[in-house]
């Protein structure tokens, strides 16, 4: 591990200006992937600035009936939240999948945003990585492939994002409150992980020395039942192979609204629209869940290695929106 100063943050302007001074700086909130890639040699910062005492350890209500969520409130704590637990149960149920508890009593909600990909090739200094140095190619399009995207990836990079927690907030149509030297802005979540492209090595639309504040929650209206299902390897501590965030609303037999985020498939928590408008008006049936699924799913361009995930989407899509749909029957 390379020498690197330490210092801790009094408050957002003064964390933001130290980055802003330092292009090989970063942010320190509960270390949970930054020490990883420190001791493997995936990043070697020559300043880490402590943003664990600038007072954003809260979850809040917010006036319109929605909740923010503070930038450092650790996993653990929101997946406990009453407000979270009852009003967002698709958020805790993803919450309580990722990690160890261990883990989660330090992972805070911006570092869960901004955790890189777990592929192999990335933490493996020695194989090329486009991801970690620009323009060297992708390791995973001739080597291991399991874990790896069948949404939106490209011949520079077909990692996925590991985080459960990102894409149960991507259902619920999270917005991430951001402070910069230019000064605040709201990026949607669904907007805030970019797809690989050409840039592999851009995970997100974060400038340097922009520190996540917040995470707002929008009021989900009255009926809507949400769930978390994620398929793994083993039953505890693995990442998704596949996993759905689902948000449904289900009236007279027929589906009023629906939201839609996929793990595990692609470089960032993959929004389902093309499902969701698929299934906007029509029967809360199997076949109709089926269909969407399949409109969704036309898009995939798996590689040899992962090609099981293509039906392992319908299977699991289709099964949580059943299980919904009898939920708001009863």
């Amino acid at each position: 591990m390379r020498p690197f100063d330490y210092r801790r943050a009094d408050d957002i302007d003064g964390a933001v200006a130290m980055l802003a001074l330092n292009p090989s700086a970063a942010f320190l909130g509960g270390g949970t992937n930054l020490v990883d890639h420190l001791r493997l040699g995936v990043t070697a910062p020559d300043l880490l600035v402590d943003v664990t005492r600038l007072g954003l350890d809260r979850i809040e209500p917010l006036a319109d009936g929605g909740v923010r969520v503070g930038g450092t409130v650790r996993n653990s704590d929101l997946a406990a939240d009453r407000l979270v637990r009852e009003r967002y149960p698709v958020l805790a149920q993803a919450l309580l999948s990722g990690a160890s508890g261990q883990l989660r009593n330090l992972a805070t909600t911006g570092g869960n945003l901004l955790q890189r990909t777990r592929c192999v090739y990335f933490q493996d200094v020695t194989t090329p990585c486009g991801k970690r140095e620009p323009g060297s190619g992708c390791s995973a399009l001739r080597g291991y492939q399991r874990y790896h995207a069948i949404l939106g990836a490209s011949s520079a990079c077909i990692a996925t994002h590991p985080s459960d927690m990102a894409v149960a907030m991507a259902a619920l149509d999270a917005v991430v409150r951001v402070r910069g030297r230019d000064g605040e802005r709201a990026v949607p979540l669904t907007d805030f992980h970019r797809l690989p492209g050409d840039e592999p090595q851009r995970d997100t639309v974060l400038q340097h020395g922009e520190l996540i504040t917040a995470v707002d929650l929008p009021p989900l209206p009255e009926g809507m039942r949400s769930r978390y299902r994620k398929v793994r390897d083993r039953a505890s501590y693995a990442f998704a192979l596949v996993s759905v965030a689902a948000v449904l609303d289900v009236r007279d037999g027929t589906v009023a609204d629906v939201r839609i985020a996929l793990g595990g498939v692609a470089h960032k928590p993959w929004r389902a629209s093309v499902a969701e408008r698929e299934l906007r008006g029509a029967p809360a049936t199997a076949d109709s869940f089926r269909r969407a699924a399949d409109a969704e799913l036309a898009a995939a361009e798996p590689v040899e290695g992962n090609a099981f995930k293509v039906p392992l989407v319908r299977g699991t899509l289709v099964a949580v929106l059943r299980e919904l749909s009898e939920e708001t029957a009863r």
